[in-house]
């Protein structure tokens, strides 16, 4: 082998020792402890579902979920960012690893849990009835045959479908909250179901909407969580222990007007 050869060769080994060290470092820096792993968490949310979170005139996403969550940051030393995705989408990118957690009045059930997993209930709702304050409705079982009007893939949505059949074309749904009530204003649906919360907080907003609230006790209690990747046992413990953190102190009976255990 002659001396340019051997010369070539050796400088390409040095090059591959240096490239393969720097490639360490990388991964030691990368691999630091839950501290730095969870520094921020990135959180979506579907910024018109009021008071749990909505848009100020700054466009800031505001609302009870963004005030737990900044609680529940200080006391586990995350920064938190909220980014307004979209219902669906917050758990589409949750799925694929876009978001590190989901916050949006999420309510825990069998069904979601198969594919996520939650946090320990931070609040406690119920689902309500919205109509016209002229309409003759007073029950849940009055709405068998009409149109109704919910947000898609949530409780409400899932309560119309008990009440009328999976495949009911009476049931129409929507991205968002507000939509589902403004299509009972335009006399599009005979009535919307959402969660008691929005719907209160929508009708004090709106006051000259023309809709009332109609409670039901056909309605079960639902709890909402904070929802993360399945399997990612170890933030889950650390927002779990955040959260217990403000139950305790009372910051989280301070931010919602309930106390919850």
């Amino acid at each position: 082998m002659s001396n340019k050869k051997w010369l070539t060769m050796m400088l390409l080994v040095a090059l591959s020792l240096v490239l393969t060290a720097c490639g360490t470092g990388d991964k030691e820096t990368s691999g630091a402890g839950a501290e730095d792993k969870f520094s921020k968490l990135l959180v979506g949310t579907e910024a018109t579902f009021a008071p749990f979170e909505s848009m100020n005139d700054k466009g800031e996403i505001i609302g009870i979920d963004v005030d737990i969550m900044n609680a529940i940051g200080e006391e586990i030393g995350s920064e938190i960012e909220f980014r307004n995705v979209g219902w669906e989408p917050v758990f589409q990118q949750l799925k694929n690893g876009e978001l590190d957690l989901g916050a949006s009045g999420i309510t825990i059930t069998d069904d979601r849990k198969q594919t996520f997993d939650f946090t320990d209930p931070y609040y406690e709702a119920t689902l309500m009835i919205v109509v016209k304050e002229d309409s003759p409705i007073t029950t849940l079982d009055e709405l068998k045959d009409e149109k109704i009007s919910v947000q898609i893939n949530t409780t409400g949505h899932e309560a119309a479908k008990k009440l009328q059949g999976m495949t009911s074309s009476k049931i129409l749904a929507y991205e968002n909250q507000p939509i589902a009530f403004q299509e009972v204003i335009n006399g599009a649906t005979a009535a919307a179901i959402g969660d008691n919360a929005v719907v209160i907080e929508y009708l004090k907003n709106n006051p000259d909407s023309g809709l009332k609230a109609i409670e039901s006790d056909q309605f079960e209690k639902e709890y909402y969580g904070f929802m993360v990747k399945k399997g990612n046992t170890e933030l889950l413990n650390l927002l779990n222990d955040g959260l217990a953190k403000i139950k305790e102190n009372g910051k989280l009976e301070e931010i919602t007007g309930q106390k919850i255990d």
